[in-house]
């Protein structure tokens, strides 16, 4: 790391985070939360997801104003493009996740950030989720993720910045490893 003479400010509270993690590490019970999307369909393949409230520490908890996303495939898909697709909206999460997790981890070592660009891209054969071959996955093959850090410290330093994000990143752990999922008709 480099000291430098003005304190680090990346805009995360560290002091609240790790006390926080204090905190809930004293009563487990109020770690558990729910996180909520509702999707509606509108037409085709469109459809508009909406993020309002979750639960946890033991109550309920509205977000300041209802997060919207419109998802929908491209015109190579015979459809109108009105949005992003669901595939991409993983990878903008993954993304989200892990640039959050650089953030944090740097205003805790002490290290002032001055640009983080996150690029993610993901390789998918189509012809699993078109139902045309069988033994295709569905999902992705694969998903690589660069990050260009601009920030005062070393390479090795920024790695671990990475690295620890990685290894704390909720998406991260969705995306990698198997989640019990249940759907059921009402």
């Amino acid at each position: 790391m480099t000291i430098t003479d003005t304190p680090v400010d990346n805009g995360v509270n560290t002091e609240a985070l790790l006390g926080a993690r204090q905190a809930l590490s004293e009563a487990p019970e109020a770690a558990a939360f729910t996180w909520r999307a509702r999707c509606r369909w509108v037409h085709g393949t469109h459809s508009t997801s909406t993020i309002e409230g979750f639960s946890g520490l033991g109550a309920e908890h509205q977000h300041r104003k209802a997060f919207t996303f419109e998802i929908d495939h491209p015109e190579v898909f015979a459809s109108q493009d009105l949005g992003a697709t669901p595939v991409e909206t993983v990878l903008a999460a993954l993304a989200g996740c892990l640039t959050a997790g650089v953030a944090a981890v740097a205003q805790h070592r002490e290290i002032q950030l001055r640009s983080v660009t996150a690029t993610l891209e993901g390789d998918m054969n189509v012809l699993g989720i078109l139902g045309a071959d069988p033994s295709v996955r569905n999902g992705f093959e694969g998903i690589r993720v660069r990050f260009d850090i601009d920030a005062d410290a070393s390479s090795d330093d920024i790695r671990a910045l990475v690295a620890q994000s990685q290894k704390r990143s909720a998406v991260f752990d969705i995306v990698t490893n198997p989640t019990a999922i249940t759907v059921e008709v009402a």
